[in-house]
């Protein structure tokens, strides 16, 4: 069964003429075991699909199934609750707090979420892996952007998530990191059986994907 699965969604904003047609009947699933590309320019849609994809914003119409659950009429703290117990999400704007260090932004996932999280050795291995693990007692505005993007994605996977969504995880990241970002995430769907949604436009991601789709004015294709 699909993880993810979108059905005739659509997505507009504004009214009148200045509305916008973001997404245009998407039909889209995402399978377990396998690391999933949406590649396409800025403006194409792909951050709005990838937030419709994860619960975080609304389909204007169209249907949204989370492990076969139809979220639509899910009401907010329904939505907070399905995102906090099985979606990691990494986001272009990072979304860490910033009067916490690095090793905080973990204990404070800890209070939310007690239960299920990764354990101080596999996260000690996170961290090594994205090379971050000497950066524990940095604050973010003491970091680069690359270093607070590898920061953002252990942050997503330390809740141990069935479904991974990333938000360009590698555009501020040189090759060597790059390349590390992609093998953990292809090491996630593969030796885990997650799914692991990234839209993006770094096509060095390619050859980690095990499909990609397309995303040009609102509307979707599958290229691989």
């Amino acid at each position: 069964m699909a993880t993810i699965e979108l059905k005739d969604v659509n997505r507009s904003f504004g009214k009148g003429v200045g509305q916008v047609q973001a997404l245009t009947a998407i039909n889209f699933q995402a399978e377990p075991g396998e690391l999933t590309l949406i590649l396409g320019p800025s403006g194409s849609g792909k951050s709005t699909f990838l937030t419709i994809a994860g619960g975080l914003r609304r389909p204007s119409s169209g249907q949204v199934f989370i492990d076969g659950q139809d979220i639509s009429n899910l009401s907010s703290r329904e939505l907070d609750q399905l995102r906090l117990n099985k979606i990691g999400f990494v986001l272009q704007s990072y979304n860490l707090l910033p009067y916490l260090t690095v090793a905080e932004q973990f204990q404070l996932v800890d209070r939310v979420r007690p239960k299920g999280n990764l354990s101080p050795q596999e996260l000690d291995q996170l961290l090594q892996e994205l090379d971050i693990d000497q950066l524990k007692n940095q604050y973010p505005d003491q970091l680069s952007g690359g270093q607070n993007q590898r920061v953002a994605v252990a942050r997503a996977l330390y809740t141990n998530p069935a479904i991974l969504l990333a938000d360009e995880p590698t555009a501020a990241l040189d090759s060597v990191r790059g390349a590390a970002v992609g093998r953990e995430f292809k090491m996630l769907a593969k030796k885990k059986h997650k799914t692991v949604l990234v839209v993006t436009h770094d096509l060095r991601l390619k050859e980690y994907a095990d499909r990609i789709f397309e995303i040009n004015d609102g509307k979707i294709k599958q290229t691989k």
